[in-house]
């Protein structure tokens, strides 16, 4: 449009000059060109309307001035396009006010310069169809935009259904884990407490002493276990590294342990599985340190790095209270293999060992 306008209003009489008609010419292109530049950036629909209006009022005049000066020049187009602009960009009634004064003024400055009627009406015709068809096209990007925020609602809602069915479900699920299990591993643990009291009145051995103590140790992790589980299926959130520094506080204050806990990087957004894995990672090595080494002062270090989260968590055992033969006992049970099991369905893994001082558990899950 510029480059029309411009070549049209070079190749007219009077041509664009710094003198008499040809000065009015080249200042009134100027006007054109900038207000047509403007309106076209990407931030100018996102300015206030009346800024909008203004440059849009701005290029009509310059369309009006340049018909006036060169009624046999092609300056129809310089205000069609303004035309167009305020009735595509701007609200109904102001847009339609700008449009029809430009439409007027392009009608009496071609009437005025000795246009005929039938040049003259040509000119509102040009007009009003550019008007109509940009009126049109208002319309349809609104009905899109409307189409498109009743589909964002319908998703919204079929979100919510999904959740809500999904919570009644694990409602369901952790109704019938309470019913069946915990109140099996309760008994269970009741039994075994009585089954003690027999062994220490009978007299029985001490390796079967140990191995009740041992049975009823399991039975109590596995009932705190359940009733997590039952928690975690109750509840609409999971824990995740957010509750760490919950997780670290209850464990210095149940087992006076010394934890330090060190935050490397800028924390990012992660999955849900990948979050619960870090939390049941450092959950599930402060109760190994709390069993195995207890008493032992732990490092736990969460470091976030561009396309991974590791997380670390050490302990430093002093020497010669723990030997090696307990240390690789540490990772015999099903707590690690279940967590490593949990880290790789979250697309990470899971590292453990004996270290020179202690034991390390590291997990890597994806950022």
């Amino acid at each position: 449009m510029i480059a029309s306008v411009a070549i049209g209003a070079a190749n007219s009489h009077p041509a664009p000059a710094l003198h008499g008609r040809g000065l009015g010419v080249s200042v009134a292109l100027v006007f054109f060109v900038a207000a047509l530049a403007c309106t076209v950036q990407d931030g100018f629909i996102s300015r206030a309307v009346a800024t909008q209006a203004v440059a849009i009022a701005a290029m009509g005049a310059a369309g009006v001035a340049l018909v006036a000066l060169q009624p046999r020049g092609p300056a129809e187009l310089a205000g069609g396009a303004a035309v167009w602009m305020a009735v595509a960009r701007l609200p109904l009634r102001l847009g339609a006010g700008i449009a029809a004064a430009t439409t007027v003024g392009l009608a009496l400055a071609e009437g005025l310069a000795g246009g005929s009627a039938a040049v003259v009406l040509a000119g509102i015709l040009l007009c009003a169809l550019l008007a109509l068809v940009a009126f049109f096209i208002q319309q349809a990007r609104a009905s899109q935009e409307t189409t498109e925020v009743l589909l964002a609602q319908l998703t919204d809602a079929r979100e919510e259904q999904l959740r809500t069915a999904a919570l009644t479900e694990r409602s369901r699920i952790a109704a019938d884990l309470h019913d069946v299990l915990a109140h099996s591993l309760s008994g269970a643990a009741i039994q075994l407490q009585g089954a003690r009291k027999l062994v220490e009145r009978n007299g029985a051995g001490p390796d079967v002493a140990a191995a009740l103590d041992r049975a009823a140790e399991l039975v109590r992790d596995g009932l705190a276990n359940a009733r997590q589980a039952v928690d975690a299926l109750r509840s609409d959130s999971t824990p995740g590294v957010a509750d760490l520094d919950a997780l670290v506080e209850t464990f210095r204050s149940d087992t006076r342990t010394d934890v330090a806990v060190h935050v490397v990087g800028t924390p990012s957004a992660l999955s849900s599985d990948a979050d619960l894995a870090l939390y049941r990672g450092a959950q599930e090595a402060l109760t190994n340190i709390a069993r195995y080494a207890p008493g032992a002062p732990t490092t736990i270090t969460l470091r976030y790095d561009t396309e991974r989260v590791v997380l670390v968590v050490e302990d430093r055992v002093e020497a010669g209270a723990l030997d090696k033969a307990e240390l690789l006992e540490v990772g015999g049970g099903n707590g690690l293999a279940g967590l490593r099991e949990r880290v790789q369905r979250s697309g990470g893994e899971l590292r453990a060992g004996p270290t020179e001082t202690g034991w390390r558990v590291e997990l890597e899950v994806p950022a």
